[in-house]
């Protein structure tokens, strides 16, 4: 078993069955138990778990809901969505990550000759009467109060599909280039994104540098774009552009 798909099973177990041990984990996998404490190792590197003695406990969830979110910075948001949607040629295939920034990104898609992947619900939601736009949303369990699709079911699609580019949201962006979540069940659904796309766009304003977040979603390597409403602080911008990003600023 590759190791993503036991860290994929151990978060999953994790989540459903609460804190488990080293010797529990290891049964339910098959593997042996000196495989899963390297896996948590690295999971907890991650932000992904938090080790406890003999196992594990999962990282407990903290997203504000999305209808608070969305309230929020409205203008520096639509500023970074006007700018992503200028990427974007007709004819291309787009997925669009969770989040509110992306929901912003997808009212400037009206009109356009596309497809949308996606697993946020209002991005669904405000292109579902658009004929002129293949709209594909993903399986995945619900999570109401931030209006997504998550899960394996999620990560198990994404894996059959193929992007031009993905608008990715993020909680925030370490001076080091990392790009962080609040929301360790989003993560691996992040990763999924990722993989499936021949360009990563990240979209973050100003507040997003620091930002918040537990967990790492990708390292800067992972991203071709960053897209921004105000100048990128000096050591955050260096960690970038080493790592071959471009960033534009709306």
């Amino acid at each position: 078993m590759l190791p993503e798909r036991r860290h994929q099973l151990i978060l999953r177990a994790l989540r459903e069955d609460g804190p488990s041990t080293i010797v529990v984990l290891a049964d339910r996998l098959g593997v042996s138990p000196a495989t899963v404490r390297r896996d948590l190792l690295r999971l907890d590197e991650e932000g992904l778990l938090t080790r406890v003695y003999g196992g594990a406990a999962p990282i407990a969830d903290h997203d504000d809901r999305f209808s608070d979110v969305a309230t929020e910075r409205v203008g520096e948001k639509d500023a970074v969505a006007e700018r992503a949607a200028s990427l974007v040629k007709d004819g291309e295939t787009v997925l669009l990550d969770i989040g509110t920034t992306a929901h912003r990104l997808a009212r400037r898609l009206h009109g356009r000759k596309l497809t949308v992947i996606t697993s946020n619900m209002a991005v669904y939601e405000e292109l579902a009467e658009d004929a002129g736009i293949e709209l594909v949303l993903l399986g995945g369990m619900l999570r109401r109060e931030y209006r997504s699709l998550v899960g394996f079911l999620t990560e198990d699609n994404l894996r059959q599909i193929h992007a031009d580019h993905l608008f990715l949201g993020t909680s925030g962006v370490r001076p080091d280039g990392r790009v962080m979540d609040t929301t360790v069940v989003e993560v691996p659904v992040k990763r999924a994104m990722i993989a499936a796309s021949d360009r990563v766009v990240l979209l973050a304003d100003a507040a997003k540098f620091p930002g918040t977040g537990v967990a790492t979603v990708c390292g800067p390597e992972a991203l071709d774009t960053v897209v921004t409403d105000a100048p990128v602080d000096a050591r955050t911008s260096a960690s970038l552009t080493e790592a071959g990003v471009t960033i534009v600023q709306a």
